[in-house]
């Protein structure tokens, strides 16, 4: 019997941006999965970047409450070798992530 994982938030400016207990973590990064994101904050950015691991990265600006955190968000739409955060999305320092009771 596999332990249970943590649930686990992504919070910024009073609001959770992300909530689960089916995360990734990978080199000490958490990955959300994507139905697990408020993507009522999320704005598809022009931002894109390259990592020799995980490949292009696609970038979201968080915006609550019209208090703007540009390109705070990211996924891998295909990651080159890590096939279990094809989708997931992880923040930027500037995002609080943090482990709840349930």
């Amino acid at each position: 019997m596999s332990a249970k994982r943590p649930r686990v938030k992504a919070l910024w400016n009073g609001a959770v941006l992300a909530e689960s207990d089916e995360t990734e973590n990978v080199d000490g990064q958490v990955y959300f999965p994507p139905d697990s994101i408020d993507y009522r904050h999320f704005k598809a950015s022009d931002t894109h970047t390259s990592d020799p691991d995980r490949g292009l990265a696609n970038y979201y600006t968080i915006d609550v409450s019209g208090q703007r955190l540009p390109d705070a968000a990211w996924f891998y739409p295909a990651p080159l070798d890590i096939d279990e955060i094809t989708g997931y999305v992880t923040f930027a320092e500037a995002v609080t992530v943090v482990e709840t009771a349930g």
